[in-house]
């Protein structure tokens, strides 16, 4: 009886020293479970992520990512001379801009000068023409060109749905555009399938488009060759839908236009009738209007009601100009 007890005793020591030694701790063994459960759902997670990439709305919000970096943009090249003389087809010579600003400045403050008035007057006259001035022409030529190019682009989509359709790679449509539509969309065509024969892939080269020609509608047609590229699909397709809301756009702006034409005809005759009657006074005459512009209280109210004329006309363009 005594060996069976210390037979027992020393099983059960034996048996608690292999438990101990060979790390039978219950917690090492939830941690390495856990362990393997982890490493087993990171591939499922994964799964689980790109499921979740291809869905509707992360389709919708990688869209809209893409619209706000555009936006960002289109301000950034709206800003700056150089993205206006761009635009306006003049080239990249900033330097030749501010020389010929210069110019201007001069020679208007050298006839005011000569014309006997004050040389305070001269100088806002020479800073409003020197500064002023070349900016609005090269905006009005910018705002000219892009209103050609916009007014072109549908049927330039239209040859790249009718030459895909036919057989034709996207590359050779691209050529047609450059080679039959006319300037400026031409011109900025062909300096696009320039870019594309040198190497530079399709997105590079529309982004260097779209930042010498900020239109939403080239933007629309970036982002539509840029997700086909990625996801694939039918390109004829896409770009015909795309031909359609554009031409729907230009059609609803016309409509905004007509039924704004009596505000903006109102706003321009409101905004011309103070000058103009400033201009007949002094025409017919001259005596009752000299103060005005020999006397400093005159220059007082010069310098007061252009103010307020700048920002009335600054509040009515506000109200006439309709974004769509």
């Amino acid at each position: 009886m005594l060996f069976v007890i210390a037979g027992v005793l020393g099983f059960i020591t034996i048996t608690a020293l292999g438990f101990a030694l060979a790390g039978g701790d219950p917690n090492a063994a939830r941690a390495a479970k856990r362990a393997q459960i982890i490493v087993g759902a990171a591939p499922r997670e994964a799964a689980r992520a790109k499921a979740a990439a291809n869905t509707p709305d992360a389709r919708r919000k990688q869209i809209l990512k893409t619209l706000k970096e555009q936006d960002r943009q289109q301000k950034k090249a709206s800003l700056t001379i150089a993205a206006r003389l761009r635009q306006a087809g003049l080239g990249e010579k900033v330097q030749n801009f501010w020389i010929v600003s210069g110019v201007i400045a001069v020679t208007v403050f050298l006839l005011v000068l000569l014309l006997r008035q004050t040389a305070l007057v001269a100088l806002g006259a020479a800073f409003a023409a020197g500064f002023g001035l070349p900016r609005w022409v090269v905006g009005m030529l910018a705002k000219a060109r892009t209103k050609k190019f916009t007014e072109a682009f549908s049927d330039a989509i239209d040859i790249i749905v009718r030459g895909i359709k036919s057989g034709l790679p996207v590359h050779d449509c691209l050529k047609i555009i450059g080679k039959e539509c006319p300037e400026p969309l031409a011109g900025e065509f062909r300096i696009m399938t320039e870019n594309v024969g040198m190497g530079m892939p399709m997105t590079d080269a529309l982004e260097r488009m779209y930042e010498r020609m900020p239109t939403n509608e080239l933007r629309f047609f970036a982002i539509v060759l840029s997700i086909q590229a990625k996801t694939g699909g039918n390109l004829a397709e896409a770009l015909g839908n795309l031909s359609t809301v554009l031409r729907a756009r230009k059609l609803m702006g016309e409509k905004i236009k007509a039924l704004s034409a009596e505000a903006v005809a109102s706003a321009f005759i409101i905004g011309c009738l103070p000058p103009g009657v400033v201009v007949l006074i002094t025409v017919t005459s001259p005596a009752y209007m000299q103060p005005l512009f020999t006397d400093p209280r005159g220059h007082l109210m010069l310098l007061a009601g252009g103010i307020w004329m700048s920002i009335g006309i600054f509040v009515m363009r506000k109200m006439i100009n309709f974004k769509f």
